[in-house]
């Protein structure tokens, strides 16, 4: 067999860079720790990796979106704790208000406190995201949520409530709209409001009762008429129920009064105290929704009434007790919501720890699947090192190989 030159020069070339090119190869391993380079060094292992990866990925962006969440909620939070600092502070303001000691005066200096603190209120509801927007607009983040108006506010925004995905299969709402906190208020006692007529002209003050008999109860509208007539003048009362136009059964005929007595009919029960004139009328009505900034409005109407004499006591205490019920409903709105948050809030510290172990096992998984075993690489690196070293002195000597060496 004859061998040329030119074949052992090629073949020894292609030997070195053979060489050559598997001793790059696991240097570049040992400097990147990674056993897999390219899919051809593993085709299995590189697709699989490209999966994990991809899903550690979109777990850390889980992490991202829960950061954003928590910064949102407790916004949120933040200002639903002044939203409820603020109404207690009226709830003393009402108390205060209550003292027969006061004067017109008085009671209206407190008005002004209170339209200060129905500003203030505006500021908590219309407070900014951060982002550019509103925090309680719903959807219409760019929207002012409350618009003052001569009753109490308009709201400007929406039911919606903006939403992140936190995990693969739990979205949490990071914002509440401005209606369900402010305005979600239920009147009277929950399930009805009593109310005196504004053209009362006795002393007759309202409780705001409950419901004794759900199962009777029919959600009518009533009106409790007081007639005082005869000598000695004999106060009695009677019921009507607006929506029939009829009596309730249980009160057919008009009935005498008595101070603090109860009053009951058709599941309810309720009581009047003091003196009531003649014509005088009381409601009971329904609960409704109320927003807070009304109740307040309302408020600051009956402070700047006159408070003065048995009439006016009486309407003052009217309205008083009224608003102390509507701002404790309003202050256990508030309060659910605060829980609510709260308990998001503490979704986001558990999907936390979650979405950590989970990382650390994409973590462990990518390392089973392409880093490099230290030891072995190194002991690869060494054999092809020596390996090269004498390929490339065989390839030196070989190569030095020449008949004319040996013709003298």
């Amino acid at each position: 067999m004859r061998i040329s030159t030119n074949m052992i020069f090629e073949q020894g070339t292609t030997q070195l860079g053979t060489l050559n090119s598997n001793i790059a190869k696991t240097q570049m391993q040992l400097s990147t720790n990674r056993r897999v380079l390219t899919a051809a060094d593993d085709p299995i292992a590189a697709a699989r990796a490209l999966e994990v990866t991809q899903s550690q990925s979109v777990n850390t962006q889980y992490g991202v979106n829960r950061q954003n969440a928590r910064g949102s909620l407790s916004l949120e939070e933040q200002t639903l704790a002044g939203t409820t600092s603020l109404i207690q502070d009226v709830q003393t303001l009402v108390v205060n208000a209550g003292n027969g000691t006061l004067s017109d005066t008085d009671r209206k200096s407190l008005a002004i406190e209170l339209q200060g603190r129905l500003d203030d209120l505006f500021g908590l509801a219309n407070t900014a995201d951060g982002v550019g927007g509103y925090l309680f607009s719903g959807f219409k983040s760019s929207t002012l949520p409350f618009t003052k108006t001569a009753t109490g506010a308009q709201y400007n925004g929406d039911q919606g409530s903006r939403t992140l995905q936190i995990s693969s299969a739990r979205q949490v709402g990071i914002s509440d709209s401005g209606s369900e906190i402010f305005e979600n208020n239920v009147t009277g006692n929950g399930k009805f409001v009593t109310a005196a007529s504004a053209a009362n002209t006795g002393a007759g003050i309202v409780s705001s009762g409950s419901v004794v008999n759900a199962a009777a109860a029919t959600g009518h509208n009533y009106q409790i008429s007081f007639a005082v007539s005869g000598t000695p003048a004999v106060t009695t009362y009677s019921v009507l129920d607006q929506t029939t136009g009829l009596p309730p059964p249980t009160l057919p005929a008009p009935v005498p009064y008595v101070s603090g007595e109860q009053i009951a009919f058709d599941g309810v029960a309720f009581d009047i105290k003091g003196i009531p004139a003649n014509g005088d009328t009381f409601s009971v009505a329904p609960s409704q929704k109320q927003s807070i900034f009304q109740t307040l409005t309302n408020l600051i109407g009956v402070l700047n009434s006159a408070g003065s004499g048995p009439v006016g006591q009486a309407s003052l205490t009217n309205g008083l007790n009224k608003a102390h019920e509507n701002l404790a409903s309003s202050l256990d709105n508030v309060l659910s919501v605060r829980a609510s948050v709260g308990a998001r809030m503490k979704e986001l510290d558990t999907l936390d720890s979650a979405g950590d172990d989970l990382n650390l096992q994409y973590a462990a998984t990518l390392s089973d699947l392409v880093d490099l075993d230290q030891v072995a690489a190194i002991s690869q690196f060494t054999q092809q090192q020596f390996a090269l070293e004498a390929a490339q002195k065989s390839f030196k000597t070989l190569s030095g190989l020449s008949l004319f060496n040996f013709i003298s």
